[in-house]
Parts: C-alpha cells; structure tokens; sequence
C-alpha cells in the first residue's frame, strides 16, 4: 500500500455540511455531481485539501432519509479521522467561535503515537461536523 486514497463521509444535509467542510475547514470542491451507485442515487461532492494527496467525499442519499448515526470514540468501526495542519491553535480557534462542538481541546501528545520519534510532541485536538462525525487536527511541534 502506498496510503489512503480518500474517506468518504455520509451527510445528512449537503449544504450544511459544504458551509463546514469547505467555507470553515477550507476544503476544496472539486466535483459536486449525482450519482448512481448500485439501486441508490446521492450527491457526492468530492473535496481536497493541502497537497492533493488524498481527497473526501461527502455524500448524501437522494430520495430518502438519511439512516444512522456516526459512531463514537472507540467504537468499532471508523470513529474518527484527523489533519495535518499547521495552525491548530486559531484553528480550533475558528470552530470554537463557529459553535462547533469541542470534545477535546488542543492538548499535548508525544508524537511517538502518530508514528515518530519519541520526545516530539504534538497537538492535537477533536470536534465534530454537523452531524456528529469526529474529526481530529493534529500539529508537529518543533
């Protein structure tokens, strides 16, 4: 494997989850179209964000309403997923301003738990988009 190609998210109301994805997180609309996948039919906007080297989907089912509800953390399952950023701090900032839930404020971690050398640091923070799904930015200290 090489990495993660992309994440797709299932959204309740496209619209509202566009003001948050793309006007408050920056992300970058690269196709908003319909599709038909197997007997379904949804909108599936397709954004990237940095360098381009991975990209998300959201997607909302079409002709009824939306099933389920994001797991949580530690569930089985994708519970969550996080960024790189480099600006955590007014970051966080921002969503906390926006009303966007925090559920762990920007702390400290050793960055040997994101795959480094022990003794670096990062920080780190979690929230939610519009319908509950966890999202996580994570910054390298130097």
């Amino acid at each position: 494997m090489k990495g993660i190609s992309h994440v797709a998210i299932g959204v309740s109301d496209m619209d509202r989850s566009l003001q948050f994805y793309r006007d408050l997180l920056g992300l970058e609309v690269m196709l908003d179209a319909e599709e038909t996948i197997g007997r379904g039919n949804r909108r599936a906007v397709y954004m990237r964000w940095g360098d381009g080297s991975g990209f998300l989907v959201l997607s909302q089912t079409l002709g009824r309403e939306p099933s389920g509800k994001p797991l949580r953390l530690h569930q089985v399952g994708l519970h969550h997923f996080a960024f790189w950023v480099d600006d955590l701090a007014s970051r966080a900032e921002r969503l906390k301003q926006a009303g966007v839930n925090i559920l762990v404020p920007p702390y400290e971690a050793d960055a040997i738990a994101y795959g480094e050398k022990g003794g670096g640091k990062v920080l780190t923070c979690l929230f939610e988009d519009p319908d509950g799904t966890i999202l996580q930015f994570d910054q390298r200290l130097r």
